[in-house]
């Protein structure tokens, strides 16, 4: 299977730095245009190919899934919603060192989240992914989320995805090859960085 990761455009919070886990703000006119851009690269990527998509719940995902999708119906999934920050929603990198010296959210987050209960959501997903018959897949989800995802998806420990940048509104593919699963494609936003 081949599976096309797409981020969320920006919203008011990612262009902050803010760390946004379950608060559920909208895209904003950049993050819309940002979509509008993905759609044409996440068109020709699928072309007639039969296809399955999913969308985390919340609203920056489930918009930028809209806009990519024109129209065509997608699954909502909770599994796919962003790492949860805890005590840290909200919050820039800055402001949590500020409380958390050397702080990163590969080390957890205070009443939210670890990585290994994000890789938990992830592998899950994956195993009823793989089971599809659509041989490619289309994810909308968040820039923490998808980091570990791909690490899951090549069968490595989510922490790998601390080394794996993600831009809004990129789209990365992991697919199954024939010695197994890899990054194919990692953060193209526009000048299709491949791997």
């Amino acid at each position: 299977m081949k599976l096309i990761l797409v981020r969320h455009g920006a919203t008011e919070w990612s262009a902050n730095g803010r760390h946004t886990g379950t608060t559920d703000v909208p895209l904003t006119e950049h993050g819309r245009s940002q979509a509008e851009a993905a759609q044409v690269k996440v068109k020709a990527m699928v072309g007639h190919t039969f296809c399955m998509s999913w969308s985390s719940p919340l609203a920056r995902a489930r918009q930028t899934a809209d806009i990519v999708l024109a129209g065509t119906p997608y699954s909502v999934d909770a599994r796919l919603r962003e790492f949860d920050y805890g005590e840290y929603e909200g919050l820039t990198t800055a402001q949590i060192r500020e409380r958390a010296p050397g702080w990163t959210v590969w080390d957890g987050c205070p009443g939210g989240e670890t990585v290994a209960d994000v890789a938990a959501r992830v592998d899950s997903f994956l195993v009823e992914a793989r089971a599809s018959p659509a041989p490619v897949g289309v994810v909308f989800a968040h820039g923490h989320f998808l980091r570990i995802f791909a690490a899951r998806a090549i069968g490595r420990p989510g922490e790998l995805g601390r080394s794996l940048g993600l831009d809004t509104a990129s789209i990365s593919i992991v697919e199954d090859l024939r010695d197994g699963a890899a990054i194919t494609l990692w953060n193209d936003v526009g000048h299709g960085t491949a791997l």
